[in-house]
């Protein structure tokens, strides 16, 4: 496992990780790992506990002649690498020709060093891996987290595939201006295919980066591997947040999307179904740094159960793999469930399954580390009601099964004790199924067009009446499938505490600042090229008799113009299909253009929603949409 700290829950992510494994810098510290093998005996000053982060990802960086400090303290202390620290004062007594001073400020490191080193030592740091000013949102700060405001993505484009980004420019919300995308395109291999910036208006615009565009426009062969994406002058906050569209071409009916707001590797990921019997699962593996991954480095094991299966090949730097799962672990089917070992190499990976003639793809959601049992939740005020709900749809049963598994979402849980409540549109409750208390290995899926025969949603929450524990990061994996055509999608979402004016905790979390998170702005993209999107709409209520939403639907063009606004209501605990060809009608649609979007705001509550596209051969995407 990469020895590094990424993200953690109350400090957010770790800009040191962003800055050393940017792209861009990574060019300059693989350069750097060449020098100083080729120099010799070398030390570290490592002023501010850098190194083991450092050597993680760049193993060429481990010194051979010592670690030191300035902090008497540590000095005596394990430097992490196997060794003890030294004090900063003994530096020049030591053998090494050159002093690495992990530090984006040479000159400042070249006169505090000077006391300490003599005329046959070399002082280099980190300042030729910095970035370029014109990337950075905070030139005066360079950990500035604004500075890092980067994503990777799932990039294909081949005579079957294509692949489309869409987000806004929400960054304007927040200020700035000038804000444009920088993005460098890799193939399988780790290639640099191309690099471009893509300019944005000052203005709340739609953004689109599409595969087969990128691929005429720089006169690319086919391809299949990732995009990585650098905000320049973002603002407010440092996530690259965006819906990602895989849409078939020349006769291909596949349609999915996936989302992404989550930019940092991860020990092990989950809602991994296994595949079914007669189902392809290919498992996107996407090396985000500039080391290779080891063979056997990441391991995919059934869920609670510790029989490891190997990816048996290394993937180099930034290069995609295809693992065939089913031919790695034979015999283990659905509803079985899976869970993958990463070892911190991987952003938020993708699968995809094949059925047939028909493609979809969705992604795996972070494993917790960091979560225990939590004893509370089984006595939570009554002002929290149900507590942490996990909302999500039930397509109208005459024409879609809807099947929901539950998923273990942290290393410690053990035990899953959950109840289904299933609404209807309007919100009233018609049905309710306890799950008992699963253990880790449970192979349940629910089936939950066999417990109502309308359209609506169903919320999971927990239920300890038979015992078991909760950790507050409820996950469940959601599969839908067409009666008549067989075409599927699938997505996979965490349970919040919704709508209570009293919080627990961080919860009803907010998309923009402190708890109770009471406030809707969702992102809803617009169908392209004969696809018509939609959204579903979910009024979550952890607490009875909340009132009625009071919802606005904004139409906005492509270059940030809002052209017009509707206003509908969702009950508590009820649900809406929002088709913006039918609200707004196909001439303001047309107005939108490629890029338009419709913003749906509401200020009394925060609803839920999940997004998708459906096509003319009755295919259709289906995901939990995003805010910002």
């Amino acid at each position: 496992m990469l020895d590094i700290i990424t993200f953690d829950a109350q400090g957010g992510g770790n800009i040191l990780y962003k800055a050393l494994a940017h792209p861009v810098a990574s060019e300059a510290l693989r350069r750097l790992e060449t020098t100083l093998a080729e120099g010799g005996a070398f030390a570290v000053y490592d002023p501010a506990n850098w190194l083991r982060t450092l050597v993680a990802l760049y193993p060429g960086l481990k010194p051979n002649a010592g670690v030191y400090t300035h902090d008497s303290e540590q000095v005596g202390q394990p430097d992490g690498l196997g060794g003890t620290k030294h004090a900063l004062t003994d530096l020049s007594a030591g053998d090494a020709t050159t002093v690495l001073a992990l530090s984006f400020e040479h000159e400042k490191m070249l006169s505090r060093l000077a006391r300490v080193t003599h005329s046959n030592q070399q002082v280099l740091s980190l300042e030729p891996a910095k970035l370029p000013d014109w990337m950075l949102s905070n030139p005066r700060n360079y950990l500035d987290k604004l500075n890092f405001a980067t994503n990777f993505a799932f990039f294909r484009e081949d005579s079957r595939l294509s692949t489309r980004l869409v987000t806004a420019n929400y960054w304007c919300n927040y200020d700035a201006v000038d804000v444009r995308y920088w993005m460098r395109l890799y193939d399988e291999n780790g290639v640099i295919l191309a690099e471009w910036q893509e300019e944005v208006p000052d203005a709340p615009a739609g953004i689109v980066v599409d595969s087969a565009v990128i691929r005429e426009r720089f006169n690319l062969p086919a391809f299949c591997g990732q995009l990585f994406i650098h905000v320049l002058g973002a603002r407010g906050h440092d996530v690259v947040k965006y819906a990602l569209d895989t849409y078939g071409k020349n006769g291909e009916p596949s349609l999915s999307v996936t989302h992404d707001a989550n930019a940092w590797p991860s020990p092990r990921f989950a809602t991994l179904p296994a595949p079914r019997d007669g189902e392809k699962l290919v498992l996107w593996i996407q090396n985000s740094h500039a080391t290779p991954i080891p063979a056997g480095a990441i391991t995919i094991n059934q869920m609670g159960e510790e029989k490891h299966f190997e990816v048996p090949v290394a993937v180099g730097p930034f290069s995609t793999y295809a693992l065939d799962v089913g031919a790695l672990m034979t015999g283990i089917v659905w509803p079985a469930q899976l869970e993958l070992r990463s070892g911190n190499h991987l952003v938020r990976p993708r699968y995809e399954i094949t059925q047939g003639a028909l493609t979809r793809i969705a992604h795996l959601n972070v494993e917790r580390r960091d979560l225990s049992p939590e004893p509370s939740l089984r006595k939570l005020p009554k002002s929290m009601g149900r507590g942490f709900v996990l909302p999500f749809p039930i397509l109208d049963p005459r024409h879609f099964t809807s099947v929901v598994q539950p998923n273990p979402m942290s290393e410690k849980i053990t035990s899953l004790p959950l109840r289904l409540d299933i609404f209807d549109e309007s919100g009233t409750l018609v049905g309710q199924k306890f799950l008992g208390n699963l253990p880790r290995n449970h192979e349940t899926a629910i089936a939950l067009h066999e417990l109502t025969d309308r359209a609506g949603h169903a919320d999971l929450v927990y239920d300890f009446r038979d015992g078991g524990e909760g950790d507050g990061w409820m996950h469940a994996l959601m599969r839908y499938e067409n009666r008549e055509n067989g075409h599927s999608a699938e997505t996979s979402f965490g349970g919040h505490i919704f709508n209570t004016l009293m919080t627990w905790r961080s919860e009803p979390q907010s998309y923009s600042g402190p708890p109770p998170g009471l406030t809707t702005r969702l992102f809803l993209k617009l169908g392209q090229e004969g696809h018509e999107s939609f959204s579903c709409l979910i009024h979550p209520a952890s607490v009875e008799g909340t009132e009625a939403s009071e919802t606005i639907l904004h139409l906005y063009s492509n270059v940030g113009v809002e052209l017009e606004r509707r206003k509908i209501s969702i009950n508590a605990s009820g649900s809406f299909m929002v088709w913006p060809h039918e609200i707004f009608g196909a001439e303001k649609l047309a107005e939108a253009g490629i890029g338009g979007y419709v913003l749906i705001r509401d200020m009394s509550c925060r609803l839920f929603g999940y997004h998708g596209q459906r096509n003319g051969a009755g295919g259709f995407s289906l995901d939990h949409m995003f805010g910002f």
